[in-house]
């Protein structure tokens, strides 16, 4: 808008801020994984001219997904943005894209892969770009607890559900019993869908957002849910608690949302006085409770883009995409939800340079970080994804 200034402000940075910014580094601590070849020095004042003119040369044959979370510098080569869920969509819809290069993290990569046809390739422009939420839902861990389900003769009764932040296997074993995929846009679909076909849910891995959903959106009571950790012996849950339940959470978050406190929102609002606090659904109960409004990223994309001018908003969501809301509409003051800053780390893995070497590989003929699901996983977890995308 001409003649307005933004009124966003940058959060306070820390060394943890900075080094997830990716503007430090902890060898001590930092997971990360070299790419094969010359990698581009951040410092190259030419990789925004080097990474148009590869993903010329590539024109059709390439196709750039890019989540809302990724950094300005990589957004604005996508063809496409958006949450998981849109992503897992445009992926299907691209048959002829020889190569599909996801901007994102590594469970989006490998939905991509199960999605698309056998001869198109899936590329991860730097393979250390995980989830720390995928992480905490491990196979082993899910079966021994289906098994635990199983002895007590309840399995029958139970639809898996698992959020679309969760690894090709855990989706594999979604799809051979029956359940489906969600994501944050379609959860009250999904979990409607889910109690059609049976009384109770298994949700993986996410607990805020089957908690939010079953809670908030579906008119459950909170002694609806109970909280299944791995780590405990029998999930740390009585017989009689499983079989009373009706959402059995897997004990897994978003190290991002899971950081937006009660005490957050309560600051902002004396800050602020006639704030619109909005978060995302994979925050805490009490934080989700205390919010005026809760949506999936796309829905916190449309809220603001349709707020009055004028009106504050306090965002309870990753700082990339709060920072590139308030940049977009500056006649709206639009800020952080926390006093510090808060960036996915893995999502920020993927910088420039690891962009513009992805696309010159391809150009050069070299398919690098390709993201492949073993034939048999694909097959079962497409059975659940395929569900998720039918959905009304």
């Amino acid at each position: 808008m001409a003649g307005v200034t933004s009124t966003w402000t940058e959060p306070s940075n820390t060394p943890l801020a900075l080094l997830l910014l990716g503007k430090g580094t902890d060898p001590a601590s930092e997971r990360g994984v070299d790419c094969p070849g010359d990698l581009p020095a951040p410092s190259d004042p030419g990789l925004v001219a080097r990474a148009r003119a590869a993903k010329e040369k590539l024109g059709e044959r390439v196709f750039v997904l890019g989540h809302h979370y990724q950094r300005d510098e990589v957004i604005q080569f996508a063809d496409v943005t958006g949450d998981s869920f849109k992503l897992a969509q445009q992926a299907a819809a691209r048959p002829d894209a020889e190569f599909i290069v996801f901007c994102g993290v590594h469970f989006m990569a490998e939905s991509a892969d199960i999605l698309t046809t056998p001869d198109q390739k899936v590329v991860l422009p730097d393979l250390a770009a995980g989830c720390s939420m995928a992480d905490m839902a491990v196979l082993g861990q899910v079966e021994t607890a289906w098994e635990h389900f199983q002895d007590l003769g309840i399995a029958d009764e139970i639809v898996p559900v698992t959020y679309m932040n969760s690894s090709a296997d855990i989706k594999g074993f979604v799809g051979r019993n029956s359940g489906v995929v969600c994501t944050s846009s379609n959860a009250k679909r999904a979990l409607t869908w889910s109690f059609e076909q049976g009384s109770k849910v298994f949700f993986l891995p996410d607990q805020h957002l089957g908690r939010n959903t079953a809670v908030l959106e579906m008119g459950f009571d909170l002694d609806d849910c109970v909280l299944y950790d791995p780590h405990k012996p029998q999930g740390g849950l009585t017989d009689q608690e499983l079989r009373d339940a009706r959402m059995i959470l897997w004990r897994g978050h978003c190290s991002v949302h899971g950081r937006f406190t009660l005490d957050s929102v309560r600051e902002v609002r004396e800050r602020v006085p006639g704030v619109n606090v909005l978060v995302h659904p994979e925050c805490r109960h009490d934080v989700v409770r205390a919010a005026d409004y809760v949506g999936s990223t796309e829905y916190i994309i449309k809220a603001l883009e349709a707020a009055p001018a004028g009106s504050a908003w306090a965002v309870g969501t990753e700082l990339n995409l709060v920072r590139r809301l308030a940049l977009a509409h500056p006649d709206k003051q639009i800020m952080f939800l926390d006093r510090a800053v808060c960036y996915c780390s893995t999502m920020n893995r993927i910088d420039l340079p690891h962009l513009v070497w992805a696309l010159e590989e391809l150009v050069a003929g070299r398919v690098p970080n390709q993201i492949t699901v073993d034939e048999k996983t694909a097959r079962e977890a497409r059975v659940a994804l395929d569900k998720m995308l039918a959905l009304p």
